[in-house]
């Protein structure tokens, strides 16, 4: 997402702790950011969504089979769903009745289900679903269009539970499948590729899987009427050819192909710099409606209409959401306190993007970058920046800095085999900025553990190294 991101003493000043428990990292219950979303009790191996939108009245039905794993001995499941309506549910097959605490949903479980041990959910549910109220807006389920017969998905990070519900943690990935029927003459798109079209009467069926692993923040479904067009490239670190789609409203067709054209180059560029790419497709969609910003739903990421205009204006949004796909979608987080890792390695994408092209070079906007961090600085930790400045631009160009900081103290060889290794260690999985700290330190010179320490913890900003 593109929105306006211990142990030693450094600099005579001793550093916080992380929040992590001494066996496995996962941030504390109560320390967690946004506790009340989501649950440790259990993982989700699963998700299958059969779903039939309306948008002449606006309504979704929905039914949701979930296949998860205890954690721990369980009474109840807890999922989180807001703003719809749940008729009916099954625990391990067995009908339940359900319970709603605010956006929680309680299934009661018949018998209980002792840890490790796997079970299912059936959940039928629906009304007119909406986006959901945040301390960042209103985020999640929309409407596209007018009339406003389209609808779009944009759910960082805790919009998920408006149209489907699920375990809404960043850590809880899982495989999805979106069984989707709409108006005959809409489409469709979720994440992943698409598996089967059929049509019956006056309705088409569309089906994707993507085996993800995915959040649920990064679920996606758009609806309404689109033009696509499909765009191949290769995958320089594996030589296998790599199918893309774009999506995006026929008015808008010269102007979206025209913005999206150097996708193709990006992604040869990038799987060179980061390695293999990690999922088996990737498009943009550009929807019938103005965005505050782009958001990098796995496989398919969203852009406004207001950010395509023919002149590639908007170039770097379209950089910053495809490198998502390696940070941030298949390297996720363990917690949203540790949003720079997706955003700062974004952002510097944009940077790498632009030098490469020949454009500014990475030291010239990082410099420019950090002149105006310089003149903002009241302490801001961007490894923990409290979950009310998430989404400071500050963490996102610091971010970005630190690893120009690193590159600089390492060179170019180190550097980028240390971005490639990062992923590969953490391909498909979830990793916190401790994680990150230790793999750099094994890949790099001594000295970038207090560097990182410094810029990614001090509330001072450190210098930039001079330009190698």
């Amino acid at each position: 997402m593109t929105w306006c991101s211990r142990r030693a003493l450094l600099r005579g000043a001793a550093l916080a702790p992380l929040a992590v428990t001494a066996m496995d990292g996962l941030p504390r219950q109560a320390e967690r950011y946004f506790a009340s979303h989501g649950t440790h009790d259990h993982r989700t191996l699963a998700y299958d969504l059969h779903l039939a939108y309306d948008p002449a009245a606006a309504t979704l039905d929905g039914r949701a089979h979930i296949r998860a794993v205890a954690e721990r001995t369980l009474r109840q499941v807890h999922l989180d769903l807001a703003g719809l309506s749940v008729r009916d549910a099954r625990v391990d097959g067995v009908p339940v009745r359900p319970g709603r605490k605010g956006h929680k949903l309680i299934l009661p479980a018949p018998r209980p289900v002792t840890a490790g041990t796997p079970f299912t959910l059936e959940i039928g549910y629906g009304g007119r679903p909406g986006p959901v109220r945040t301390p960042f807006g209103r985020i999640g389920w929309d409407r596209t269009g007018d009339p406003h017969d389209g609808t779009l998905v944009a759910s960082q990070p805790l919009g998920a539970p408006s149209w489907f519900p699920c375990n809404d943690r960043p850590d809880d990935k899982a495989e999805f499948t979106f069984r989707v029927t709409v108006p005959r003459g809409h489409r469709a798109l979720a994440n992943g590729t698409l598996r089967e079209h059929s049509g019956t009467g006056s309705t088409e069926r569309w089906t994707y899987h993507h085996p993800g692993p995915m959040a649920p923040y990064l679920a996606a479904l758009y609806t309404g009427r689109f033009a696509e067009r499909t765009w191949r490239a290769r995958d320089t670190a594996t030589g296998r050819p790599v199918t893309g789609r774009d999506a995006y409203p026929a008015r808008l067709s010269r102007q979206a192909e025209h913005d999206l054209a150097r996708q193709p180059e990006m992604f040869e560029t990038f799987t060179g710099w980061f390695g293999p790419y990690p999922f088996e497709t990737y498009g943009a969609v550009v929807v019938d409606a103005d965005l505050d910003e782009p958001v990098e739903n796995q496989t398919a990421s969203v852009f406004g209409r207001n950010h395509v205009d023919g002149a590639r204006t908007w170039e770097t949004l379209v950089a910053h959401e495809l490198v998502h796909q390696w940070y941030g979608n298949s390297v996720s987080l363990r917690d949203w306190r540790d949003i720079w890792l997706n955003e700062g390695f974004a952002t510097y994408g944009e940077w790498l993007w632009s030098e490469h092209i020949g454009e500014d070079s990475a030291d010239t906007i990082a410099r420019a970058a950090w002149r105006t961090l310089a003149r903002r600085q009241d302490g801001l930790r961007i490894a923990d920046p409290g979950p009310d400045r998430m989404f400071d631009d500050r963490v996102y160009t610091r971010g970005a800095c630190t690893l120009h900081a690193l590159r600089l103290t390492a060179g170019d060889e180190r550097f980028f085999a240390m971005l490639r290794g990062w992923h590969h260690a953490h391909r498909g999985r979830s990793a916190d900025t401790a994680a990150f700290i230790a793999h750099a330190g094994r890949s790099m010179p001594a000295t970038v553990e207090p560097l990182l320490y410094a810029w990614l913890y001090g509330g001072h900003l450190p210098p930039l190294p001079p330009p190698s």
